[in-house]
């Protein structure tokens, strides 16, 4: 069957990398360390133009939790309404309450002002207290789609509680699973979901270019890529 494959980018050779090696769609995130936060202005222009496959920003305006205040609410209003005028073709974002819950009224609020964009509601999801409840609360927000692990580190940790979201989604969102998808596991993972887009990072840590480097130093020797082998890897077990 056909497959999505979903990567993330955290810079602009990784996004024309993705595309090359067969990806469909990028995820596109600052700071890996944190787990992902909304890139600069000028980045997010710079990987609309590198690609012609779908890109998703995540809107994130930092690391940590997904109670935002209202201050941090407005700047992801306009991380919104930017990635908008750029053309992108989505984004990805997730409110959650102080107990935990979804935040319905700013979720939906964040999904008007992203419109005609999609919307993935991100692994904040797997935070909630009641995934099934949580569910229910994203799909009338009107997000288009639930990144999630099941609520586990990894997405074959929690696959009972990912196939009970997929039975009770009924195909009104679609569930993108994601954490710990590799080409080892990714066929085994569609035969059991009956799933056709996945989330996979595919990343590796390389050292950069550099020629010199300050011995004394360990920060800012490492960066961030894509594994091109690894995406190639995932797309062949479906071929």
């Amino acid at each position: 069957m056909e497959v999505l494959l979903e990567i993330i980018a955290f810079d602009i050779n990784s996004c024309q990398l993705i595309e090359k090696a067969g990806g469909g769609r990028i995820e596109l995130c600052a700071n890996p360390p944190e787990g992902g936060t909304t890139v600069s202005y000028g980045m997010m222009r710079a990987a609309r133009e590198a690609v012609q496959i779908p890109v998703f920003p995540i809107i994130r305006p930092r690391g940590g939790d997904f109670l935002y205040s209202p201050e941090e609410f407005d700047v992801m209003k306009s991380d919104i309404q930017l990635a908008r005028d750029l053309g992108m073709d989505g984004v990805v974002l997730g409110c959650l309450k102080p107990n935990g819950e979804v935040d319905y009224e700013l979720t939906a609020r964040l999904v008007e002002l992203a419109y005609p964009m999609e919307v993935t509601f991100h692994r904040a999801f797997d935070q909630v207290p009641d995934q099934l409840e949580a569910l229910e609360t994203v799909i009338k927000a009107g997000c288009q789609r639930i990144l999630t692990s099941g609520g586990a580190n990894t997405v074959m940790d929690g696959l009972s509680a990912l196939l009970a979201c997929i039975k009770a989604a009924q195909e009104r969102i679609i569930i993108l699973p994601g954490a710990g998808i590799r080409s080892g596991n990714i066929a085994r993972l569609q035969q059991l979901t009956g799933l056709n887009e996945f989330h996979s990072s595919a990343r590796k840590i390389t050292h950069g270019s550099m020629e010199y480097k300050n011995p004394s130093l360990t920060e800012g020797a490492q960066t961030w890529t894509v594994d091109t082998a690894e995406i190639s890897a995932l797309l062949a077990q479906f071929q």
